[in-house]
């Protein structure tokens, strides 16, 4: 089998898909082979693996159309799905090799793992678990997707659901922290790109892991990473935390 392999981009015209572009063009073992948005009919024939920053409905159509013809591979970053729409993906995943995330970044999905060993290991009564996000002026949305990753890391480490050990906001008078819970804290400022903390205090000792994104380019560069290591796997759903190693796949 050549090295060289062949990808579309699904959202091209967008930030993402643009950003995209401008790795693949940089690199000597990729073909761009198609190039499409929402609407658009991409012969799926000429790629090995598709990556897709577009809507969810797009992308919902796109996997459907992938795993009626056998092919190809996706890498999805879009976000916004509905419970009905993910059930569509998890379907199309029964036939096609499909990696979802909602950060690309290699770093990030890093750090993703090292909170999850890390929860495993510190006691729940012993030490408090917080996560703390910084991202622009502009972002709508708190906390942010990244953040919510980085508390389910830390809740399945200790065994147990997010939902039951997220903690509200600390504001004004009210009770003491409770053992256990995981806490979420955001700011929104300038044009910070993202930075994420997690914080393990005990009485004793911090631990603090961390990210800062400098370019958004990094969730592109990300993104092409796991078309290389999907593009030859089984059908299933994967993510970053598998391309990563993080988890056999």
């Amino acid at each position: 089998m050549s090295d060289l392999f062949h990808v579309g981009i699904s959202g091209a015209r967008g930030r993402m898909g643009r950003a995209v572009s401008q790795v693949l063009d940089a690199r000597d073992d990729v073909m761009v082979a198609a190039r499409f948005d929402w609407g658009e009919t991409p012969d799926l024939s000429l790629c090995d693996v598709v990556i897709d920053f577009s809507t969810a409905e797009a992308s919902v159509a796109l996997a459907r159309q992938a795993a009626e013809r056998g092919g190809p591979a996706l890498v999805i970053g879009s976000t916004g799905f509905t419970p009905e729409q993910d059930a569509e993906i998890q379907t199309a995943a029964e036939k096609v090799a499909i990696v979802r995330s909602g950060n690309f970044s290699l770093g990030v999905n890093i750090l993703i793992g090292l909170v999850e060993h890390a929860a495993l290991r510190l006691d729940a009564r012993d030490w408090d678990i917080e996560v703390l996000e910084t991202h622009h002026r502009r972002k709508v949305d708190a906390p942010s997707g990244t953040a919510l990753m980085l508390g389910e890391a830390a809740a399945n480490g200790r065994g147990v659901e997010l939902a039951d050990v997220r903690s509200a906001p600390y504001d004004g008078v009210g009770e003491p922290r409770q053992t256990g819970a995981i806490g979420f804290a955001s700011l929104r400022a300038g044009g910070v790109v993202g930075e994420h903390t997690v914080m393990f205090a005990s009485e004793d000792e911090v631990l603090t892991l961390s990210h800062s994104a400098i370019d958004r380019a990094l969730f592109a560069k990300g993104a092409v990473a796991a078309a290389a290591w999907v593009r030859n796997r089984r059908p299933g759903l994967y993510d970053m935390q598998d391309v990563l190693g993080f988890r056999q796949a």
